[in-house]
């Protein structure tokens, strides 16, 4: 999966560009104004590293001379102390852009980074981890990538990516079964149906309906078990299983062999700690 800079990327650095005002540095100015620097970038943790197109579209929206050379690619773990990219230009300008290309960097590379420890707590399985729409106003599609980075697979990127039936759709009209037919009658045929249940009832009434995806959600570990044996035993392989809510990743390795396809959890992207990544500074 390659990271394409869109015009809605190139949007949020513009906004994180102006927020920080790079009208006039005036610290940097005092000490560096006219000087040529070197920059390298160093992990001061262990990481996957994720961002790094965002990164270098930074430094080349505030001055396209500045020269990135990085020696890993998105995806690739790096280790604590490694120094892995390298460049040179016009100072004051490097600081200028140090601050925002850093924060998308940082926030993409934590994403990648926690993901991945939520895939290997999760192995060996045949299920996968996935992201959900509890994303940072705006970087959707950045957290999202950084899921990729990460090993995780990508749920539905908005609300047109696919029919969710979630509680409240069930309540408003009466059941799974009514809220089943009422999605049949208007939703287009290339989209995928899936239905949140709670419990067996409404399994049944799911499966009884023709859901293509279920999620279980806030199960219990033996409610799953449970509940996948009935759906295998309905529908065969037709139907794809996710489970999601309470999925922590001290939880994962109990979900290794329950026959899910898919588990989602939030805290992927709403509860990510930033990746700790220095630049340095050094005059040419």
């Amino acid at each position: 999966m390659k990271l394409f800079v869109s015009p809605h990327i190139r949007r949020l650095i513009d906004l994180a560009l102006d927020e920080d005002d790079l009208t006039f540095d005036v610290t940097s100015n005092i000490f560096f104004d006219g000087k040529v620097a070197k920059a390298n970038l160093r992990a001061k943790s262990d990481l996957v590293v994720a961002g790094l197109p965002v990164f270098k579209a930074v430094f080349e929206r505030v001055d396209p001379e500045l020269s990135w050379k990085f020696d890993v690619k998105d995806g690739d773990f790096v280790p604590n102390g490694t120094v892995f990219a390298h460049a040179e230009g016009d100072a004051c300008n490097m600081l200028k852009a140090e601050r925002v290309a850093l924060n998308f960097l940082q926030r993409m590379s934590g994403i990648a980074t926690l993901t991945q420890s939520y895939v290997k707590a999760l192995n060996p399985s045949d299920a996968r981890i996935c992201d959900t729409r509890k994303t940072l106003p705006g970087f959707r599609e950045l957290d999202k990538y950084s899921v990729a980075m990460g090993g995780g697979a990508n749920h539905r990127f908005s609300l047109s990516g696919g029919v969710m039936l979630k509680d409240n759709h069930i309540a408003a009209a009466g059941g799974v079964k009514q809220a089943m037919a009422m999605v049949k009658g208007s939703a287009p045929h290339t989209l995928r149906v899936e239905v949140e249940v709670e419990n067996f009832d409404q399994l049944e009434a799911a499966l009884a309906a023709g859901a293509e995806i279920i999620m279980l959600d806030n199960m219990s570990t033996a409610d799953m078990r449970k509940a996948v044996a009935r759906i295998r035993e309905y529908s065969g392989d037709r139907v794809i299983i996710e489970a999601s809510g309470n999925v922590t990743i001290e939880r994962l390795p109990e979900l290794r062999d329950v026959g899910l396809n898919f588990i989602s959890s939030g805290a992927l992207t709403h509860s990510v700690i930033a990746a700790d990544i220095s630049m340095r500074v050094e005059m040419g």
